[in-house]
């Protein structure tokens, strides 16, 4: 079964509180969901129209855990939490089997 993935790049970061209370909240709900970070803030060489801002890239066991983990009551209020805090480009996609 093919492993699931939360890409999250930040465009613009215009509330930093706003992000830790964000942070605070979505930690745990990630691991809940049994999600692992694999990049979080570190180093980023972008090409192209790439952004090199705060990357992040969690991994889950399968597309239907990142999907479910998402969508679960704790990480949506932790997206409540960041509300506009933040302006990022979010996806979530199937790895190769």
């Amino acid at each position: 079964m093919p492993k699931g993935y939360w890409v999250s790049v930040y465009r613009t970061i215009s509330d930093p509180e706003k992000l830790a209370a964000y942070n605070k909240l979505a930690g745990p709900a990630v691991r809940a969901g049994g999600g692992r970070v694999l990049a979080r803030g570190g180093r980023v060489v972008a090409h192209d129209a790439g952004i090199a801002e705060r990357t992040v890239l969690i991994e889950f066991d399968s597309f239907e855990r990142a999907v479910a983990a998402h969508e679960s009551a704790a990480y949506q209020e932790a997206l409540v939490a960041l509300s506009d805090g933040v302006e990022r480009d979010f996806r979530i996609v199937e790895g190769i089997d």
